[in-house]
């Protein structure tokens, strides 16, 4: 499901994150923003040696780096919350900063926040890069040991094994007064009870079933010496998501913009320029899929004819490469809005197509039609009747389709 991301109905706010910010290059015309994420236990630091080398050159972008919960700067947490939480509350963070769209990256669990932005408001990610992370992580026994252990006895506790799993074999030992040892010294200062929420919200995060909704390009990188999101659990992911490019580092282990800030600065630098040179023909295109389905867009280009290539070329790019890709918009406000243009102009083919697109982008069965209702009283009642008519239809068509798949 996409649009707006979901917070706790309980009452309970998202956590509150603070983070760093990098100016963009005073030669740059329209600089974009790059938001990177830290894994559990680290803090901003993690991207310094990133941070320094993208942020030279006239085309260097605004970063901004998140600390999560209890974490660096970020205040501690003792309500518990989950990745959708989390990603509510860095996409508030960017609104402080001038909102719009933006260019995410994260490593481990901010790789995982990283992908519910991307699923949660694909109108505003232009880009995804993760980390030696996943659309799950771990197991969630493991995640409620390790919680349990760090109540137990805090995050000195799991220095040792974090330095096994953060690094690749000989890494410490080569750089002895490098950015490894420090990280490891931080991790004990790190907020228990905070670090433990992370671990819970780990627990409770699986995004396997939805990354084909992914409509960002995306970079995947892994370690060879990672045995958490392993080389082969990260081709998977890249192999599920619709434009994404694998990349595996020998050298690395977990903690690869630490370990090979290089590579990593060199990799977001690209994913950056093929984000941003994309035509608005992919891109519109790339839209057009999520938003009405591969089925129906694989049907309109099979029968395009040479008169209409042009009207089919012309929609792609500049209805869903240009206004349905603005980020001002969620997707599900825009299909509000296209519902009621549609009911109004008694459009009542492209309302049926409407009504599909807007339950996959998340609106419910009684908000599309609250839509319809509220567009009687200026569009008028006939034209409202049989837009509930096409309405009823595609539902039982969508109860039939459900059914028979399952």
């Amino acid at each position: 499901m996409t649009g707006l991301i979901p917070t706790k109905g309980d009452g309970v706010t998202p956590p509150r994150l603070r983070g760093s910010m990098t100016a963009a290059s005073p030669r740059a015309a329209a600089p974009r923003l790059l938001v990177l994420l830290p894994s559990l236990g680290t803090t901003t630091r993690l991207w310094d040696g990133v941070v320094a080398r993208l942020a030279s050159g006239p085309d260097a972008p605004r970063i901004l780096r998140v600390d999560l919960p209890g974490h660096g700067a970020s205040p501690v947490a003792r309500e518990p919350f989950s990745i959708a939480d989390l990603a509510a509350s860095v996409l508030a963070l960017v609104d402080e900063v001038g909102g719009g769209a933006f260019d995410v990256a994260g490593d481990s669990l901010g790789g995982a926040v990283a992908l519910e932005l991307a699923l949660a408001v694909p109108e505003r990610v232009r880009s995804l890069a993760m980390f030696c992370s996943g659309a799950a992580i771990g197991t969630p026994e493991g995640w409620a040991d390790r919680a349990a252990q760090v109540r137990a006895s805090g995050t000195a506790s799991v220095v040792a094994g974090s330095a096994r799993r953060w690094f690749a074999p000989g890494y410490l030992d080569a750089h002895p007064d490098g950015p490894g040892g420090h990280a490891l010294k931080t991790l004990i200062d790190i907020d228990d009870e905070s670090y433990a929420l992370c671990c819970e919200a780990l627990a409770g995060f699986d995004r396997r079933g939805s990354v084909a909704a992914v409509s960002a390009p995306a970079l995947v990188v892994a370690g060879a010496h990672d045995q958490v999101t392993t080389p082969a659990l990260m081709a998977e992911l890249a192999g599920g998501l619709p434009d994404a490019r694998f990349v595996e580092l020998a050298h690395a282990a977990h903690l690869v913009p630490l370990e090979d800030p290089v590579e990593t600065a060199a990799l977001l630098s690209a994913l950056l320029r093929r984000a941003h040179d994309a035509s608005p023909y992919d891109r519109g295109m790339a839209v057009r899929r999520s938003v009405l389905g591969d089925a129906h867009v694989d049907r309109a280009t099979t029968a395009i004819t040479p008169e209409t290539a042009d009207f089919q070329d012309f929609i792609t790019r500049y209805a869903w490469g240009e206004v349905w890709s603005r980020p001002q918009l969620t997707r599900q406000q825009r299909s509000i809005a296209t519902l009621a243009s549609l009911v109004t102009g008694g459009h009542e083919s492209e309302l049926r197509m409407h009504v599909r697109a807007a339950l996959r982008n998340g609106l419910t069965r009684s908000e599309i039609a609250e839509v319809i209702h509220h567009t009687a009283l200026y569009a008028g009642l006939p034209a409202a009747n049989g837009a509930l008519a096409i309405m009823r239809e595609v539902f039982a068509e969508t109860e039939q389709t459900e059914e028979t798949n399952g």
